[in-house]
């Protein structure tokens, strides 16, 4: 196990970067949680110097302190990690640990507080100390592929709650399909014949959708 390590004010500001006295800016600001007080002595600790280095990456990447606050305190209000991907569950998706800075990375320019916000209502994304939690990496690298192909991610998250929607109704209609003819212990084990059945429609949907949109060419 790691042993905890703490940092007074001016060993956290040069491990940081930074200066003492922006350090204190950043206290000031609400930026950082308070530090452990022993007497007159400020202690703080590593989950403090990593914010300390997310507020600079994302100065760098052009985030204002004020937008920085309003992510930090949008992540703080998250759900954890434990709420997000449950425990004992079935799942087939990778959960992917990103830092804030590496978020912002992957949606460049786009990563708001209230995009933010609304990843963290979809379920899409939860905290677990410093790091985000996202619950799919095929859902993030969806949305990082279609972000670099020009569509805002504030449409991109939309059409997510519209999807979640449809899925659900999708999943209930499978779960009460096998329930009326098997047993509950076998919904695991069928699952991928739902999955299966989805993505089929889906493709056939999308075909007769583009031919709609896209007219034969006249010979």
């Amino acid at each position: 196990m790691t042993e905890k390590r703490e940092y007074r004010t001016e060993e956290l500001a040069a491990q940081a970067g930074i200066t003492v006295r922006t350090l204190r800016f950043y206290r000031e600001r609400k930026l950082l949680a308070p530090p452990r007080r022993e007497g007159r002595i400020a202690w703080y600790d590593d989950h403090h110097l990593a914010r300390l280095r997310t507020i600079s990456a994302l100065l760098e990447r052009g985030h204002t302190l004020t937008g920085i606050a309003e992510l930090a305190d949008a992540l703080d209000q998250g759900s954890d990690v434990a709420e997000l991907i449950g425990v004992g569950g079935p799942t087939e998706e990778e959960p992917v640990r990103l830092t804030p800075e590496e978020l912002a990375a992957r949606f460049e320019g786009q990563v708001t507080p209230e995009n933010l916000a609304a990843a963290l209502d979809l379920g899409y994304l939860g905290t677990d100390g410093d790091e985000i939690v996202h619950i799919s990496r095929r859902l993030l690298d969806v949305s990082s592929a279609l972000v670099a192909e020009g569509i805002p991610l504030a449409d991109v998250l939309a059409a997510g709650v519209r999807v979640r929607e449809h899925a659900d109704a999708l999943a209930g209609l499978f779960t009460d399909l096998i329930l009326r003819h098997a047993a509950e212990k076998d919904l695991p084990r069928l699952r991928p014949l739902a999955r299966s059945v989805v993505e089929a429609e889906l493709s056939l949907a999308l075909d007769r959708r583009l031919r709609r949109e896209t007219p034969a060419q006249e010979t």
